[in-house]
């Protein structure tokens, strides 16, 4: 068994990571591995609602201080925000078969690179004593595990991970507005997918959860493959969300793809913007905690944690 402590960069490398047993496990590795050292949780300090005012005492911080009550009374005084109380983290789950993919060039399917994000994310809230849920979906609603901080939460999502077939299509963007209401009030909300779907079907469902007021991350799995179309002899593709199948000279179509899949990823990319987003394009052949460390730690610096 391999310690925490011992973990480098290499045993983070999928195709290491995918020999090592157990998600919960791996989750330990890669959090621990790059995340660790944090004080605060980097989901903490999203747009929460104001509650109340209340007197400054010693040890108290000062970023809450509220400075034109100060200027009016000469009183110093806190500003108080509900969440700060109930702060709940929730990971949406794109099950699809698309999620299944695995070129030649990777270890490891999406689905189960998704797994270790979802993994991770649970493990990191949890032992920030927070609490997370989880919402599995493909062309329905698969499983929805309320938010919870207790260790027992961990596994649960765990066990639910482990048992996702991937199967069926993912009408993704007319899938997160019905996911969305079972999120009963706001928090951070981490979707993670291919996010593969008619991008105006797409946008429709993000700015949903943008109308909610969510503090919301954008978790983006892709295949080298996808990115980089490697295909140079003729080549029977087949869709894997009941898209049939074409043959094709890759070599011919390959431009054509390759602009189409880029203009993709760049919609995404600005709608993300847009929305105030958090937003982060990960490849199954890359370890994942340099980049999911690098955008946490820039949320912590905005937020000021």
């Amino acid at each position: 068994m391999v310690s925490p402590m011992q973990t480098s960069t290499h045993l983070l490398d999928p195709a290491r990571l995918s020999e090592i047993a157990g998600l919960e496990l791996k989750a330990r590795l890669i959090v621990e591995g790059y995340l660790s050292g944090t004080h605060r949780s980097p989901f903490r300090g999203f747009s929460v609602e104001f509650a109340e005012h209340r007197e400054y005492v010693p040890g108290d911080d000062l970023r809450y201080v509220d400075w034109k009550v100060y200027g009016k009374s000469d009183r110093i005084y806190l500003k108080q925000f509900d969440e700060e109380t109930n702060f709940a983290c929730t990971v949406l789950f794109d099950a699809s078969e698309s999620m299944t993919y695995q070129s030649s060039r990777a270890a490891i399917t999406k689905l189960e690179f998704a797994r270790w994000l979802a993994a991770s994310i649970a493990y990191l809230v949890v032992r920030q004593h927070d609490a997370m849920g989880l919402v599995t979906f493909d062309r329905a609603l698969r499983d929805y595990l309320p938010p919870s901080s207790t260790a027992a939460q961990l596994r649960e999502a765990c066990r639910l991970l482990e048992d996702l077939p991937g199967e069926g299509e993912t009408p993704l963007g007319t899938m997160l507005p019905v996911v969305a209401e079972r999120l009963s009030r706001r928090g951070v909300v981490v979707v993670i997918s291919d996010f593969f779907d008619e991008f105006s079907r797409l946008e429709r469902g993000l700015r949903q959860l943008s109308f909610r007021r969510h503090d919301v991350l954008l978790l983006q799995v892709i295949d080298p493959a996808e990115l980089e179309f490697p295909f140079d002899e003729p080549t029977r593709f087949e869709g894997l969300e009941n898209w049939g199948e074409v043959r094709s000279n890759p070599k011919a179509i390959r431009k054509a793809y390759q602009q189409e899949f880029e203009q993709h990823l760049a919609r995404l990319r600005g709608l993300a913007r847009d929305l105030r987003f958090d937003y982060l394009c990960l490849r199954t052949d890359q370890p994942p905690t340099p980049a999911l460390a690098g955008l946490l730690g820039q949320r912590r610096g905005r937020r000021g944690a």
